[in-house]
């Protein structure tokens, strides 16, 4: 007879906890020589994890190092972070801003109100989201199968009509794309929504390739943009192809302990069940990145499971991870399809933001139409984009564009310099070898190629003015 563990707990009484006993956050800079404790404990909830790993990633934060530990009505969890020049964090503004209470509290109105979610922005310099991730914005959700040309022609069909781009993110994951574009008027997007149908289903085949394309309007309950890009693509099932069938591990008699592996990554899942104590024991081993701890929590939280202690590490590029989990209702992981499908979602949630192809950053003036023009120029010389981050800083836009070849294969010197030849006035084009490493400036107002370790490109696109992109003919 299987049992379910399930603590019932009052909402009322679970309401006046959270207000007796709010969310207390401690900042130890002094235990550990080369990183910065932030130390959580609080009443517990569903998501609420979740939602400080989101503040800290959001705020540009490394986790190298977590313990989680939130059994029962409580949860004490300790993360160790690091900047992205991986130093401690020592500046005070920053350090006074995660100590603020409310900043984990966002739980009780989902995203919050932009006051909440940009919080102090200009006392520490910067606003708290990313970039690209707007709240004051409605947002137009797509997921249709990947091709080449799919950002040019969508974005296209706005700039004919004159709809203006404020922000757009892209990923592809296993022929599949998922993009949310933040527009400033929606009230021209109902009579769209028939044009954009018809150039997402254009190339469909009559085999069952299928497109979704959704609103959903700005306001305080606007899931997370990157969080929604995972729902979005887990709605979409590009998770079906992530590993192949199960194998029993090695020395399990009951059956109850798997292990697969990703087609396309080195990533390896565990999971088993510890009878004793009522969990199941999942158990990630993959490359380390930027992201990684938010994604996954992302996938166990969306798929409804509980994280009732976590150890997470990561060492050499290499990122161990190990939870243990129920259902939300109660339940392990008893039969053989929920922990092949969450084996599969938790691959997917690793790969996804997993960047493919050549890295270029492009900063120029905004204007209507802009993204039409840049993708054109991507889509006329043979390039297809695997991710992307596009948004707005007052007067420019910015924007991260990961390339390949229609092919799928590394964009060619040749090309580089076409793309470079497309650009007039003070445009900047910042190529990477690959992620995070910085290989060649370039910019058609003639100043030397520079080398930055991120923020240098964007300190000096203020030297730049009436940056265009040619007008492009068809």
């Amino acid at each position: 007879m299987e049992i379910g563990y399930k603590p019932y707990v009052d909402p009322a009484v679970e309401s006046i906890i959270e207000r007796i006993h709010p969310p207390r956050v401690c900042i130890d800079n002094d235990t550990c020589r080369d990183c910065t404790l932030v130390k959580v404990d609080s009443a517990n909830k569903h998501g609420i994890l979740l939602e400080m790993v989101q503040v800290l990633t959001d705020l540009d934060l490394l986790i190298s190092k977590s313990y989680i530990c939130s059994d029962g009505g409580w949860l004490m969890d300790v993360f160790h972070v690091k900047d992205r020049l991986g130093c401690k964090i020592t500046d005070e503004k920053l350090i006074r801003y995660i100590q603020q209470v409310r900043m984990l509290s966002i739980s009780e109105n989902k995203m919050g109100s932009r006051e909440d979610r940009e919080g102090p922005g200009p006392c520490i310099g910067r606003d708290v989201r990313p970039w690209h991730v707007l709240t004051n914005h409605t947002a137009l959700e797509m997921t249709t199968t990947d091709r080449p040309g799919l950002m040019s022609e969508i974005s296209a069909v706005l700039a004919e009509t004159g709809c203006h781009i404020s922000a757009a993110v892209v990923w592809t994951h296993n022929a599949r794309a998922a993009c949310i574009l933040y527009v400033d008027d929606p009230s021209q997007l109902p009579r769209l929504l028939s044009q954009l149908e018809n150039v997402l289903d254009a190339h469909h085949c009559s085999g069952g390739s299928r497109s979704v394309m959704r609103l959903s309007e700005a306001g305080p309950g606007q899931t997370h943009t990157e969080r929604r890009l995972h729902q979005l693509l887990a709605g979409d099932s590009d998770y079906e192809q992530c590993c192949s069938a199960p194998e029993r591990g090695n020395g399990d008699d009951d059956g109850r302990c798997y292990r697969k592996r990703s087609c396309t990554s080195e990533t390896y899942i565990k999971i088993e069940n510890c009878e004793e104590r009522g969990y199941s024991i999942v158990t990630i081993r993959s490359g380390d990145r930027p992201k990684l701890l938010f994604d996954t929590i992302c996938a166990l939280t969306d798929m409804h499971y509980v994280v009732f202690h976590a150890s997470i590490s990561s060492h050499d590029s290499k990122s161990f991870q190990e939870y243990y989990i129920r259902h939300k209702d109660g339940w392990t992981l008893n039969s053989e399809i929920e922990r092949h499908r969450l084996t599969q979602c938790l691959i997917a949630a690793t790969e996804r933001r997993i960047s493919h192809g050549l890295r270029l950053d492009v900063c120029t003036q905004n204007r209507l139409g802009l993204l039409s023009d840049i993708t054109r120029v991507f889509r006329e010389n043979g390039l297809s984009i695997t991710m992307a981050e596009i948004g707005t800083r007052g007067d420019r836009a910015e924007g991260t564009f990961y390339l390949k070849d229609v092919s799928g294969q590394t964009v060619k010197p040749e090309t580089l310099e076409s793309l470079r030849k497309e650009i007039i006035g003070g445009t900047v084009l910042v190529v990477h070898k690959s992620p995070g490493r910085l290989s060649q400036t370039t910019s058609s107002s003639g100043e030397k190629p520079g080398f930055s370790l991120g923020g240098l490109l964007w300190a000096q696109v203020e030297k730049f003015s009436n940056n265009y992109f040619r007008p492009i003919k068809y």
